[in-house]
């Protein structure tokens, strides 16, 4: 089976993996279960694996298969991956204006202390 080159955009389970994955560092697919009935009690193992499994076929996971137990680690640093998340959102829902999305984002969904750091960075003259 091929990787395609640009990986598929994740879904909401993809990406919780993925979140796991970013924190735990190249994992086996028991490090990731272990990891992801943390918050999770009900997360099979059988599912973990499964879903590791269609995410390297998906292209979103390398896989090491030089030892017994697989190693899967995120085809694409965090921030990459975020950044293409964020394009494909702003083209989509904000016809392509960043403004648009930091505007929404502004009203309502940032705390006080958020709003704060983001004042820091906008007075910043770099």
């Amino acid at each position: 089976m091929s990787i395609p080159a640009v990986p598929a955009k994740p879904t909401p389970s993809e990406l919780e993996m993925l979140r796991l994955l970013w924190q735990l560092g190249p994992a086996t697919a028991r490090q990731v279960h272990e990891a992801a009935v943390e918050a999770r009690p009900d997360m099979a193992y059988a599912n973990v694996l499964r879903l590791l499994q269609v995410m390297h076929a998906k292209g979103l996971l390398n896989r090491d298969e030089s030892a017994r137990a697989h190693v899967y680690a995120p085809a694409q640093p965090q921030d990459s991956l975020q950044t293409n998340l964020i394009k494909d959102l702003i083209h989509k829902a904000f016809s392509g204006s960043g403004k648009e999305l930091v505007l929404a984002a502004l009203r309502g969904h940032v705390s006080k202390k958020e709003r704060e750091e983001i004042q820091q960075i906008l007075n910043r003259k770099d």
